[in-house]
């Protein structure tokens, strides 16, 4: 079990153990309360702690952030091929292939899943907290938290300086200009069950897209979504009449060009919520996208 520690200085000296984990260590309530019933779970100089006691300088308190729970739902492990690229103790990296979807869902049933994946690696206690996910056929960098507490934090992190995404993506066309930003809020497209749109009562959704290169019909495109929403990269090139090549859903299906919207997490960039150490990794583009750029021009590539 993956633990926290710290050594309370003189400023937080007299507080509860209670508000040092709320206040610095950002623990939610519940978490609290789960991390009491544990036998490790609170320790203060190597002694098992109530949130109530109050703490001196120099006091050694010792947190527990793993779970200490099962997973609510059963995953289905399966061997499946998943790159680790980065991981320690609290948190892990993947390079998601193409045709994998986060979880098992009913719209995509007997697909494989990077929670199988991971279970079949690392056995169904596996507790799986994915950070940002990516849909079925995007590729490239995914953050998964080993701990409810890890990932709490993380999602905290999304969309600010402290986690940054940068993806790749090919574009059928060519958007004018050849960088800007797209600010058109997101909702559901009414007509299909999965599809979103933009549409002025949607939520609030921010990207922003380069041109990197361009030739034989279309764009590649350096792209960083400000906001989070479902599809959101996808639904903002169709919007702006240049949808990811291959894109069944927001432009043209070309199993010929390409058997998935061409789009790939790219680079990523954080501060690990525990340990404060910053983390940059990039995956190279698949090998898909790598053959739709042969005639495209640009010193970028």
């Amino acid at each position: 079990m993956e633990t926290i520690t710290r050594i309370i200085t003189p400023e937080e000296a007299g507080s509860t153990v209670r508000h040092i984990l709320k206040a610095e260590l950002h623990f939610s309530s519940h978490a609290i309360s789960r991390l009491t019933r544990a036998e490790t779970g609170i320790l203060v100089n190597g002694v098992r702690s109530r949130t109530t006691r109050i703490l001196e300088a120099g006091d050694i308190l010792t947190v527990e952030t793993g779970d200490h729970r099962p997973p609510r739902t059963a995953v289905t492990p399966g061997n499946w091929p998943l790159p680790v690229v980065w991981e320690d103790g609290h948190l892990l990296v993947v390079n998601k292939p193409a045709g994998m979807t986060a979880h098992a869902s009913n719209f995509v049933p007997d697909t494989p899943t990077v929670a199988g994946a991971l279970a079949w690696e690392r056995g169904t206690e596996f507790v799986f907290h994915p950070v940002n996910r990516l849909d079925k056929g995007t590729t490239g960098l995914m953050v998964v938290a080993k701990s409810g507490y890890v990932h709490d934090l993380l999602r905290r992190s999304l969309h600010t300086p402290r986690f940054y995404r940068e993806y790749r993506g090919i574009c059928v066309g060519c958007p004018q200009p050849l960088r800007g930003t797209v600010d058109a809020p997101i909702g559901r497209n009414e007509a299909s069950v999965v599809a979103r749109m933009v549409r002025p009562d949607g939520v609030p959704a921010v990207s922003e897209y380069e041109v990197l290169a361009q030739g034989d019909g279309m764009a590649f495109l350096k792209l960083v979504p400000q906001t989070g929403r479902t599809h959101q990269l996808r639904v903002h090139m169709a919007y702006l009449g240049c949808p990811l090549a291959g894109d069944w859903l927001y432009g043209k299906e070309e199993p010929e060009l390409i058997g998935r919207p061409a789009l790939h997490s790219y680079a990523l960039k954080l501060i690990h919520p525990v340990t404060g150490e910053s983390l940059a990794l990039t995956a190279p583009l698949p090998a898909d996208m790598e053959r739709l750029m042969k005639d495209m021009k640009s010193d970028h590539i």
